[in-house]
Parts: C-alpha cells; sequence; structure tokens
C-alpha cells in the first residue's frame, strides 16, 4: 500500500511520524516483528491505529498505565500475539518535598525538571499533579536515572521515589465546555477567545514562549490548531481542541473547547 493515500487525511508535518509508523505495522505484519514505541500523544495514536487498521496482519495495544490516559505507549505486534499479556515496561515516578512552595508547581514545571536532565519527550507520559507533589508516569529504562538526578523542580528541591502502577495516584482533570467560533483556527484566535484577551495581549505571552501546544513551546501565533491539541498559556490556564464543528453561514469556524478548571 502504500502510504500515498493517507497523507491527505493528515498534516504534511505528520509525514515523518506516518512513515516511522507504517514501517512499524508492516515489520509486525510481513515479518511477525514487536515494537514498543514510547509514549505517544492522542494524535499519534489515531494515526497509528489508522495504519494498523488497513494492514490484516497487524495488531495493536495502546495503553498508558491508567485507563483514561491521554499519553500512551504503543505495542504493534503479529495478530496472533496476545498483545494484553505483554508487559507494556512503565513506572511510576513519586516527586515530593517537605517545601510548601511545591503546592504552587504546575505540569509545565515538572516537564521542564525532566526534560531539563537531558531527556526526551517520548520517555515520558502522563503527569498527575497534587498539592503535595506529583506521580509522573514514565518507560521503565529511565526509572532509575530520573530517580538518581531529579533533585529539583523550579526553584522546590524533591524527593523521588519509583513505584508501580497499581500505586499511582490520579488527578481526574475537570473540563469546562466551551463553544466558540473564532475567524481562523489560529493559535492566537482560538486562545484569545477561550481566555478572554485582546489579540495584542495574547499575542506577548506566546512571542515571550509562555505558550505550550502538546506540551511543546510554540511561539508562532499563527499557527493552526486542531482536534486533539492541548494548549497551555502560563499564568492563564490551559484547554483542548475537543472538536471542529464546522463553519458557519458567515464563515467563522465552530469550535467546542474543553478548558481545564
Amino acid at each position: 500500500m502504500a502510504t500515498d493515500d493517507i497523507y491527505v487525511h493528515f498534516l504534511p508535518e505528520e509525514k515523518p511520524f506516518i512513515d516511522r509508523a507504517w514501517e512499524w505495522v508492516v515489520n509486525a505484519g510481513d515479518y511477525h516483528e514487536v515494537k514498543l514505541t514510547g509514549f505517544l500523544d492522542p494524535r499519534q495514536s489515531l494515526i497509528l491505529t489508522s495504519l494498523v487498521n488497513r494492514h490484516p496482519d497487524a495488531a495493536l495495544r495502546l495503553y498508558g498505565g491508567y485507563d483514561g490516559a491521554e499519553r500512551r505507549r504503543a505495542l504493534i505486534a503479529p495478530d496472533y500475539r496476545d498483545l494484553d499479556s505483554e508487559p507494556m515496561e512503565m513506572k511510576v515516578i513519586s516527586i515530593v518535598s517537605e517545601d510548601e512552595r511545591i503546592a504552587e508547581l504546575d505540569h509545565g514545571d515538572y516537564m521542564g525538571a525532566i526534560l531539563g536532565l537531558g531527556l526526551k519527550r517520548d520517555v515520558i507520559g502522563d503527569f498527575h499533579v497534587r498539592e503535595d507533589g506529583c506521580h509522573v508516569i514514565v518507560t521503565a529504562d529511565i526509572a532509575d536515572f530520573l530517580n538518581l538526578h531529579l533533585r529539583q523542580v523550579h526553584r522546590v528541591t524533591v524527593l523521588t521515589d519509583i513505584l508501580e502502577l497499581d500505586e499511582l495516584k490520579t488527578v481526574v482533570s475537570v473540563q469546562e465546555p466551551l463553544d466558540i467560533t473564532v475567524a481562523s483556527l489560529r493559535l492566537d484566535g482560538i486562545a484569545g477567545d477561550v481566555f478572554r484577551l485582546s489579540r495584542s495581549k495574547i499575542l506577548a505571552p506566546i512571542k515571550a514562549g509562555r505558550c505550550r501546544v502538546n506540551w511543546k513551546t510554540e511561539e508562532d501565533p499563527s499557527k493552526p490548531l486542531k482536534e486533539g491539541d492541548v494548549v497551555s498559556l502560563k499564568g492563564f490556564g490551559r484547554f483542548k481542541v475537543l472538536e471542529l464543528e464546522g463553519v458557519t453561514k458567515k464563515g467563522r469556524y465552530r469550535v467546542k473547547i474543553g478548558k481545564f478548571v
């Protein structure tokens, strides 16, 4: 097959991932290989699922350590294997502190501290941030490294421990539904509406590097958003693009948003 006809369903910049994912699928279905990936974001999981569905002899398991996980590892294998019994190789890093300022830390602070140790994003799953610390799901092979080297998060001294998945304390994110109409799907337009900021006031934090899209810093206000994107703006909060609901008669886009509260 190949993947030529699927490219039209996704964005041009997603082509490298599509090519890599199709190679995993072919190796599983045709050559009986098993591939355990790093953590994928929801968009990558959607692409991979689409590709596995195109191969009659490949199977897929997606798991992020608990039901409802946003970032999940993928196990791609021949369809005769029992994927539910295969190890997904994950641990939980517990982060605590005797410093009361730990209650002020957010998702981005923990993320920055871990990435600052030189690790790649795909070894890190979901974060569960509480007032007394954080549980973060990671690939099993980097758990010891993090336990040894993670000693500070945004100027707060921390202690760490390695836990098994059944010791994970999840934090359920509550999303307030918002329905907005915007002139375009640009980051600044949608974020401005969600956080009720004027165009001039939304541009400054984006250009200053205070905005993240899918946990990656995004300084381009014109970046188009798509379904599944998670946007955070330091000091203002976080939201998820739940659904693009079409265009109004006046040519504006209807967008369903989930704002984290």
